[in-house]
Protein backbone atom coordinates (compact mmCIF):
# COMPACT_ATOMS: atom_id res chain seq x y z
CA UNK A 1 0.00 0.00 0.00
CA UNK A 2 1.97 3.13 -1.00
CA UNK A 3 0.95 6.78 0.90
CA UNK A 4 -2.17 8.13 -1.48
CA UNK A 5 -3.75 4.63 -0.92
CA UNK A 6 -3.52 4.54 3.26
CA UNK A 7 -4.34 8.03 3.27
CA UNK A 8 -7.77 7.28 1.62
CA UNK A 9 -8.47 4.89 4.44
CA UNK A 10 -8.32 7.72 7.05
CA UNK A 11 -11.00 9.64 8.35
CA UNK A 12 -9.76 12.03 10.14
CA UNK A 13 -11.89 13.25 13.07
CA UNK A 14 -13.12 15.77 15.30
CA UNK A 15 -15.82 14.94 17.46
CA UNK A 16 -15.16 16.54 20.93
CA UNK A 17 -17.59 18.37 22.55
CA UNK A 18 -16.06 21.56 22.65
CA UNK A 19 -14.78 21.25 19.02
CA UNK A 20 -15.31 24.86 17.46
CA UNK A 21 -15.88 25.76 13.61
CA UNK A 22 -12.14 26.41 13.54
CA UNK A 23 -11.74 23.26 14.42
CA UNK A 24 -13.45 21.70 12.00
CA UNK A 25 -12.01 23.91 8.91
CA UNK A 26 -8.50 23.02 10.63
CA UNK A 27 -9.47 18.56 10.11
CA UNK A 28 -10.93 19.34 6.62
CA UNK A 29 -7.87 21.36 5.58
CA UNK A 30 -5.96 19.10 6.63
CA UNK A 31 -7.87 15.87 5.46
CA UNK A 32 -7.54 18.02 1.47
CA UNK A 33 -4.06 18.50 1.78
CA UNK A 34 -3.33 15.06 2.90
CA UNK A 35 -5.69 13.00 0.66
CA UNK A 36 -8.20 11.91 3.84
CA UNK A 37 -11.73 11.85 4.47
CA UNK A 38 -12.94 14.03 7.60
CA UNK A 39 -15.84 13.00 9.88
CA UNK A 40 -17.28 16.11 11.65
CA UNK A 41 -19.94 16.97 14.15
CA UNK A 42 -23.52 17.11 11.65
CA UNK A 43 -23.63 20.87 13.05
CA UNK A 44 -20.64 21.94 11.22
CA UNK A 45 -21.35 20.36 8.05
CA UNK A 46 -22.22 23.16 6.18
CA UNK A 47 -18.97 24.77 7.11
CA UNK A 48 -16.98 21.50 5.92
CA UNK A 49 -18.32 21.11 2.65
CA UNK A 50 -17.74 25.08 2.03
CA UNK A 51 -14.27 24.69 3.57
CA UNK A 52 -13.01 21.64 1.16
CA UNK A 53 -15.82 20.73 -1.35
CA UNK A 54 -13.73 17.72 -2.42
CA UNK A 55 -13.42 15.75 0.63
CA UNK A 56 -15.60 12.81 1.36
CA UNK A 57 -17.49 13.59 4.22
CA UNK A 58 -18.96 11.46 6.69
CA UNK A 59 -20.24 12.81 10.32
CA UNK A 60 -22.25 10.92 12.99
CA UNK A 61 -25.49 10.04 14.25
CA UNK A 62 -27.34 8.91 17.82
CA UNK A 63 -23.53 9.99 18.72
CA UNK A 64 -22.35 9.41 21.31
CA UNK A 65 -24.50 6.90 23.25
CA UNK A 66 -27.07 5.86 20.54
CA UNK A 67 -29.91 6.54 22.96
CA UNK A 68 -32.13 8.93 20.93
CA UNK A 69 -35.19 7.45 19.74
CA UNK A 70 -35.66 5.44 16.24
CA UNK A 71 -37.29 8.68 15.03
CA UNK A 72 -34.85 11.60 15.42
CA UNK A 73 -32.07 9.21 14.45
CA UNK A 74 -33.66 9.12 10.85
CA UNK A 75 -34.43 12.66 10.87
CA UNK A 76 -31.06 13.48 12.01
CA UNK A 77 -29.77 11.18 8.81
CA UNK A 78 -31.61 12.52 6.45
CA UNK A 79 -31.00 15.92 7.26
CA UNK A 80 -27.18 15.17 7.30
CA UNK A 81 -27.36 13.85 3.74
CA UNK A 82 -29.46 17.32 2.65
CA UNK A 83 -26.40 19.19 4.19
CA UNK A 84 -23.89 17.46 2.23
CA UNK A 85 -22.79 14.45 4.49
CA UNK A 86 -20.77 11.59 1.99
CA UNK A 87 -21.38 8.85 4.91
CA UNK A 88 -23.22 8.39 8.27
CA UNK A 89 -22.11 6.84 11.21
CA UNK A 90 -24.69 5.43 12.94
CA UNK A 91 -24.44 4.50 16.83
CA UNK A 92 -26.40 1.20 17.54
CA UNK A 93 -28.25 1.50 20.64
CA UNK A 94 -26.48 -1.20 22.97
CA UNK A 95 -28.64 -1.17 25.91
CA UNK A 96 -31.38 -2.64 23.33
CA UNK A 97 -28.58 -5.20 22.29
CA UNK A 98 -27.68 -5.89 25.31
CA UNK A 99 -31.44 -6.53 26.62
CA UNK A 100 -31.60 -9.22 23.89
CA UNK A 101 -34.10 -6.70 21.43
CA UNK A 102 -31.78 -7.47 18.10
CA UNK A 103 -35.23 -6.92 16.23
CA UNK A 104 -35.52 -3.49 17.20
CA UNK A 105 -31.92 -2.87 16.98
CA UNK A 106 -31.99 -4.49 13.48
CA UNK A 107 -35.24 -2.02 12.71
CA UNK A 108 -33.77 0.77 13.85
CA UNK A 109 -30.46 0.85 11.73
CA UNK A 110 -33.00 -0.59 8.58
CA UNK A 111 -35.10 2.83 8.78
CA UNK A 112 -32.06 4.60 8.10
CA UNK A 113 -30.63 2.90 5.04
CA UNK A 114 -33.54 2.81 3.61
CA UNK A 115 -34.24 6.71 4.41
CA UNK A 116 -30.83 7.83 2.59
CA UNK A 117 -28.40 6.86 -0.25
CA UNK A 118 -25.09 7.05 1.75
CA UNK A 119 -22.83 4.27 2.96
CA UNK A 120 -23.75 3.68 6.51
CA UNK A 121 -21.17 2.86 8.94
CA UNK A 122 -22.75 0.66 12.15
CA UNK A 123 -20.89 1.65 15.18
CA UNK A 124 -21.08 -0.81 17.55
CA UNK A 125 -19.31 0.29 20.92
CA UNK A 126 -17.23 -2.94 20.81
CA UNK A 127 -15.49 -2.42 24.21
CA UNK A 128 -18.86 -2.20 25.92
CA UNK A 129 -20.29 -5.99 24.28
CA UNK A 130 -19.18 -9.50 24.88
CA UNK A 131 -18.18 -11.79 21.68
CA UNK A 132 -21.31 -13.04 21.56
CA UNK A 133 -22.75 -9.14 21.71
CA UNK A 134 -20.23 -7.85 18.97
CA UNK A 135 -21.46 -11.02 16.71
CA UNK A 136 -25.26 -10.05 17.48
CA UNK A 137 -25.06 -6.19 16.92
CA UNK A 138 -23.15 -7.18 13.32
CA UNK A 139 -25.67 -9.32 12.39
CA UNK A 140 -28.05 -6.24 13.34
CA UNK A 141 -25.77 -4.51 10.94
CA UNK A 142 -26.15 -7.00 7.90
CA UNK A 143 -29.92 -7.61 8.16
CA UNK A 144 -29.80 -3.92 8.47
CA UNK A 145 -28.27 -3.58 4.70
CA UNK A 146 -25.37 -1.72 6.27
CA UNK A 147 -22.14 -0.89 4.20
CA UNK A 148 -19.59 -1.03 7.95
CA UNK A 149 -19.34 -1.77 11.12
CA UNK A 150 -16.97 0.16 13.24
CA UNK A 151 -15.53 -0.46 16.85
CA UNK A 152 -16.03 2.88 18.60
CA UNK A 153 -17.34 6.13 19.52
CA UNK A 154 -13.98 6.81 20.99
CA UNK A 155 -16.51 8.09 24.02
CA UNK A 156 -16.25 4.66 25.88
CA UNK A 157 -13.50 3.03 27.67
CA UNK A 158 -11.52 0.96 25.09
CA UNK A 159 -11.18 1.39 21.17
CA UNK A 160 -10.30 -0.39 18.47
CA UNK A 161 -8.39 -3.81 18.86
CA UNK A 162 -7.12 -6.17 17.01
CA UNK A 163 -8.98 -9.07 17.80
CA UNK A 164 -12.05 -6.83 17.42
CA UNK A 165 -11.56 -6.00 13.85
CA UNK A 166 -10.63 -9.32 13.05
CA UNK A 167 -13.91 -10.91 14.57
CA UNK A 168 -15.91 -7.53 12.82
CA UNK A 169 -14.60 -8.22 9.23
CA UNK A 170 -16.19 -11.57 9.31
CA UNK A 171 -19.40 -9.91 8.83
CA UNK A 172 -19.07 -6.35 6.94
CA UNK A 173 -16.08 -3.91 6.21
CA UNK A 174 -14.46 -2.27 9.43
CA UNK A 175 -14.17 0.98 10.43
CA UNK A 176 -11.32 0.52 13.68
CA UNK A 177 -11.53 4.06 15.50
CA UNK A 178 -10.91 4.43 19.19
CA UNK A 179 -7.06 4.56 20.23
CA UNK A 180 -5.52 4.59 16.85
CA UNK A 181 -2.72 6.94 17.33
CA UNK A 182 0.41 5.56 15.53
CA UNK A 183 1.21 4.15 11.80
CA UNK A 184 2.11 1.05 13.48
CA UNK A 185 -1.13 0.65 15.08
CA UNK A 186 -3.69 2.01 12.03
CA UNK A 187 -0.91 -0.74 9.94
CA UNK A 188 -2.06 -3.56 12.01
CA UNK A 189 -5.81 -2.83 12.46
CA UNK A 190 -5.69 -2.98 8.58
CA UNK A 191 -3.92 -6.32 8.72
CA UNK A 192 -6.57 -7.88 10.73
CA UNK A 193 -9.12 -6.85 8.22
CA UNK A 194 -10.18 -3.43 8.50
CA UNK A 195 -10.68 -0.96 5.59
CA UNK A 196 -10.91 2.25 7.17
CA UNK A 197 -9.50 3.97 10.25
CA UNK A 198 -10.73 6.64 12.33
CA UNK A 199 -8.57 9.19 14.21
CA UNK A 200 -8.22 12.33 15.72
CA UNK A 201 -4.46 12.13 14.44
CA UNK A 202 -4.73 11.68 10.82
CA UNK A 203 -1.99 13.78 9.98
CA UNK A 204 0.77 11.87 12.08
CA UNK A 205 -0.88 8.52 10.61
CA UNK A 206 0.23 9.72 7.34
CA UNK A 207 3.65 11.63 8.29
CA UNK A 208 3.90 7.93 9.71
CA UNK A 209 3.54 6.52 6.79
CA UNK A 210 6.66 8.33 5.08
CA UNK A 211 9.13 7.67 8.03
CA UNK A 212 8.47 4.22 8.00
CA UNK A 213 9.13 3.90 4.22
Amino acid sequence: MDRTAFAATIDHTVLGPETTPADVERVVTEADEHGMNACVPPCYLDIATETAPDVTLATVIGFPHGQHAPATKRAEAVRAWEDGADELDVVINVGRLRAGEDDAVTAELAEMVAAVPLPVKVIIEAALLSDGEKRRACSCAVDADADFVKTSTGFADGGATVADVELMSEFLPVKASGGVGSYEEAKAMLEAGAERIGASSGVALVEDFDETR
